[in-house]
Formats: C-alpha cells, sequence, structure tokens
C-alpha cells in the first residue's frame, strides 16, 4: 500500500464526516468530486486528486460509488478496525479525553488510564479505573496495546513513553511538548497546542492590523 501525502491524508476525515453526516449525500448512492468539492469548498481538482489515491473506479458524469468510497477512506485512515490505547495522564486534558464519545467514530477506544498521583489512581472515570504510572508496561504488555496517548507533563512525557514503548507500543499521540526520543519502528504523532495557536494568533493579528490601515 502506497504511503498517501500528509496533506491527504487530513483532509480525508472532513470528506468521511460530510459524507457520513451531511444531507447533501444521505440518500446518494454516488457522489462526484465537484460536488464534494463545493460542499466543502475545496478545489474541485484537488478533491478528485484525494479520491484518485483511493483506486475506487469512478464513472464519467456519475461519480463514484459512496458506499465504496467510505469503506476506502476508513480502510486508508486504519478506522475500519478498532484500535484500543493506553492514556497516561489523568489531568483536566486526559480526563476530557476519556470522556470523549467521539473516537467512536474513528473505531478508537481508550482501554486503560494510568497516573502517578495517589490521588487519582483507583478512581473511575467512566467505565476505566486509573492505574498506578508503575504498572504502564506490565498492563500495556498483558493488553497488547499498540497506541498510547501521552498528556502527562513535560518532564514526565520520555520515561512515560519508555514505559509504553518497553510494553509493546508502536504509536504515541503526544500531547506534551517535549520531544520524545523513540526506537526505530515506533511513531509519534505530537499535537502542538503552542504552535497551532502561535499560527492562528498571528493570522489574526495580520487580520486585524490590515483592518486598521
Amino acid at each position: 500500500m502506497t504511503t498517501l501525502p500528509l496533506p491527504t491524508v487530513r483532509r480525508y476525515p472532513i470528506y468521511l464526516k460530510m459524507l457520513e453526516t451531511s444531507d447533501v449525500f444521505g440518500s446518494c448512492d454516488s457522489i462526484s468530486g465537484a460536488t464534494l468539492a463545493g460542499a466543502l469548498g475545496l478545489e474541485e481538482i484537488l478533491v478528485r486528486k484525494d479520491l484518485a489515491l483511493l483506486g475506487v473506479p469512478g464513472r464519467p458524469r456519475i461519480g463514484y460509488p459512496k458506499d465504496a468510497i467510505v469503506r476506502a477512506l476508513r480502510n486508508r485512515l486504519g478506522w475500519d478496525n478498532s484500535t484500543d490505547a493506553a492514556l497516561v495522564g489523568t489531568g483536566s486534558l486526559g480526563r476530557a479525553l476519556l470522556g470523549y464519545k467521539g473516537f467512536r467514530e474513528q473505531n478508537l477506544s481508550i482501554a486503560v488510564a494510568f497516573d502517578s498521583s495517589p490521588a487519582n489512581i483507583g478512581m473511575r472515570i467512566g467505565r476505566i479505573s486509573i492505574q498506578s504510572a508503575d504498572k504502564i508496561t506490565k498492563i500495556v504488555s498483558r493488553l497488547k496495546l499498540r497506541m498510547g496517548i501521552l498528556t502527562v507533563p513535560d518532564e514526565a512525557a520520555q520515561d512515560c513513553a519508555d514505559k509504553l514503548v518497553a510494553g509493546g507500543v508502536k504509536g504515541i499521540w503526544n500531547f506534551t511538548s517535549a520531544h520524545l526520543a523513540v526506537p526505530d519502528g515506533v511513531l509519534v504523532q505530537n499535537v502542538d497546542l503552542a504552535s497551532s495557536l502561535a499560527v492562528l494568533s498571528h493570522a489574526l493579528r495580520n487580520m486585524m492590523e490590515g483592518a486598521e490601515q
């Protein structure tokens, strides 16, 4: 399977949500790149190229079979099979992620949560009982989990990442600003809130300064 360009991967969830939830496509058996592009405010040529990478044949003036496109999108995103994950860090952000029901749409389930604070260990959040961070490697290995989610303070991030990797985790969703050193074969996806805010703040400032001129 070929590796997709990252901008394309980032657009695929947008296409999928539109196709699965929008009234525009609810009763359609087929979709066209032009219609999808128009609904999302994207360039038609861009959407056509993205859909072509799915390998689903389309028909002139009819478009692509909707169900096949939805299945292909879920397959390429890895959302057609359930993924269980371990969450480390049950502060405000960690608890918010534990309570986020939208993960069901991506077939992601948080199977276990860990924390180092004695006050949190043993507490239940929904169906999850918080375990001691000392048990990360043992429990992750026993449950055969392959994904970890880090929402710990920066200074604890590397140690927790090491424990996840030792337990067999192959992918880490890193919500800290720490740079993680991991072995080859382990993937890290950083969610840098500060960088995202910087981009938005910079664009907003430029817009406001332009409006004042």
